[in-house]
């Protein structure tokens, strides 16, 4: 599924060679750029491997970056009735991963890819080198009141329709997310909404919406192994006024890791979008040690 025939899509925003590996029938899409030493992006909800171009175009010279569409996002297919719980797209990046042969590799994880990409990490500690966390979590949500706030609505029929219908977290959970608004500009705002085209390419959307809650014991399961990769060197990158994924956030993860460093931005949920220059010099400061 390609878009860039489209007038909104612009090559020099997003100037990669596509490539695409099969899960069940299904063309999941993949970036693979520059040589060397790999680094494996992870996206979350409602993003793609777009959120984090800039990073690759400065880390591929020196770094060879590897950045996935799951299914029903991106450029990837997008089948109705597909399966779009967390626990499913940590299968399909399993399944990648291993068929790439990658190992010794750095981990790069954002969002809803927190617990989709560490969840391979804690099964195959051995194969990560090291990792770059940005806001994210891996630890039950049933407790959280907002979370089921946000079941009540995903789960009933307002929620099909916002999330169907009005393309609701691309145009507007998405945008709520930059705490500088001038940083989501129309043109880049297009490449986050466009590619859900119709109702029937946004049901990964809503799917992730209802797993916030429905998934929470897969999280609380991960969150019990962090042991297995709680000592691996992690660098946490994050955007301090998130006004989702809030700063007691990263305090949770700084008590339980051992072998961290963290880069604190004055930005929101999409460092990547709102601070690319801190953030790649940081992720460069810190493969370099």
């Amino acid at each position: 599924m390609d878009f860039r025939n489209e007038k909104w899509f612009d090559e020099k925003e997003y100037p990669f060679k596509s490539n695409y590996f099969n899960i069940d029938g299904h063309r999941m899409h993949y970036i693979d750029e520059g040589q060397g030493e790999v680094l494996l992006f992870i996206h979350g909800t409602p993003t793609w491997s777009f959120l984090y171009r800039n990073m690759i175009k400065e880390l591929s010279g020196e770094y060879r970056c590897i950045a996935v569409d799951h299914i029903g996002f991106g450029f990837s297919d997008k089948p109705d009735g597909y399966d779009y719980r967390p626990e499913k797209l940590a299968e399909n990046l399993e399944l990648f991963i291993n068929g790439l042969s990658l190992d010794g590799f750095n981990l790069i994880v954002h969002d809803f890819g927190g617990p989709i990409g560490l969840s391979y990490a804690i099964k195959y500690p051995e194969k990560i080198k090291r990792q770059i966390v940005f806001n994210t979590w891996m630890w039950e949500t049933a407790s959280d009141p907002g979370v089921r706030k946000i079941n009540n609505i995903a789960t009933k029929w307002i929620g099909r329709f916002l999330f169907l219908n009005m393309n609701f977290s691309p145009k507007v959970l998405l945008k709520k997310s930059f705490s500088d608004s001038s940083k989501i500009t129309s043109k880049i705002h297009a490449y986050y909404k466009n590619v859900f085209r119709n109702k029937s390419e946004r049901h990964a959307t809503l799917g992730m919406a209802k797993s916030l809650y429905g998934s929470s014991d897969w999280y609380a399961a991960l969150w019990n192994n962090r042991h297995l990769i709680s000592g691996k060197k992690t660098l946490f990158i994050w955007g301090m006024k998130d006004v989702f994924f809030k700063k007691e956030f990263l305090e949770k993860w700084k008590n339980e890791w051992s072998d961290f460093s963290v880069l604190e931005l004055e930005c929101g949920h999409f460092p990547q979008e709102e601070s690319p220059g801190r953030t790649t010099a940081a992720i460069l400061g810190f493969l370099s040690k």
